[in-house]
């Protein structure tokens, strides 16, 4: 039975990693159609969107039910807070995208991954082995190496990411309480609610109608968004915070060929070693937590 139980955790993390990584390939996406929003609407604008777009999807897939369960959730004011810290975290992340170049913007960003680490064990109370603190710095590295974010300087664009990144680290931990207490379509109903609640006054005030292309591309992010939020709760449900932090390094690859597929942004050679670097700390994570469940 023991044997059991340690085969069904050992599968448990290594299935809360892949959705997790899959969260990350899709919020990339997502990215880079807000990255082409941006130049001609509000943040707000493309947050009310998006919203809307996703309530949608969820009352369509939960109906009433749905509904009627999340009214009685306990986490409803827990969400309210965690997703006033994601929406804060955005809004300065998508506003520096006006000035940054997609792959500058992801590389600023993954201050956060640290800090996840740092706020698991102060806050969640995770045990934090040396090979995970060892992957999140060569993760770093990496993400350093890749675009060296020293020569951005400290614009407002850079300390409105770095914010960004402050922001998102605490709002994952908290997703981290919130994801063992509720199912993902709850919590994928309440976040967006109050996403919708918080930018629907901003996004009316600074109305942009939208074209053909533009609404397109809203339909996207929201799409995009709201299957990547729903993969990130369920991956969160099944493994420790401080093991998915370096996973999000997995986005700085996909903003690269983002960035060149879309921009013709062409990565320098110190990119392929950052890159190298990135995938050897993910290779870290995942290698150690199925050594260590070996045991």
């Amino acid at each position: 039975m023991a044997d059991v139980a340690i085969l069904e955790t050992r599968e448990r993390v290594l299935a809360g990693i892949l959705l997790t990584g899959a969260a990350y390939l899709l919020f990339s996406t997502q990215d880079a159609s807000i990255k082409l929003l941006v130049t001609g609407m509000t943040v707000w604008q493309i947050m009310f969107f998006r919203s809307i777009t996703i309530l949608v999807a969820c009352a369509a897939m939960g109906g009433r039910r749905l509904f009627a369960d999340t009214v009685r959730s306990p986490i409803v004011r827990p969400m309210l807070v965690r997703s006033a810290f994601t929406l804060a975290a955005w809004l300065c992340y998508y506003n520096a995208a006006r000035s940054l170049q997609l792959a500058e913007l992801t590389t600023v960003y993954y201050a956060a991954p640290i800090i996840v680490t740092v706020f698991s064990v102060f806050l969640l109370g995770e045990k934090v082995p040396m090979l995970r603190w060892l992957a999140v710095l060569i993760g770093f590295a990496g993400v350093f190496v890749a675009c060296d974010p020293t020569h951005l300087g400290l614009s407002v664009p850079v300390l409105l990411v770095l914010a960004a990144a402050l922001l998102w680290a605490i709002a994952i931990v908290l997703l981290r309480k919130t994801a063992l207490a509720e199912r993902s379509m709850i919590q994928l109903l309440l976040n967006n609610f109050y996403f919708l609640l918080f930018s629907a006054v901003p996004a009316l005030l600074w109305w942009h109608t939208p074209d053909l292309a533009q609404l397109l591309l809203l339909a996207s992010v929201g799409a995009l968004g709201g299957l990547a939020q729903y993969l990130l709760f369920e991956g969160m449900k099944r493994t420790p915070a401080s093991i998915l932090a370096p996973l999000e390094y997995s986005s700085l690859l996909w903003a690269f060929a983002l960035g060149f597929a879309i921009w013709g942004d062409v990565p320098r050679r110190e990119v392929f070693l950052g890159a190298a670097l990135i995938i050897t700390a993910g290779l870290l994570i995942v290698g150690g937590e199925h050594f260590r469940k070996r045991l």
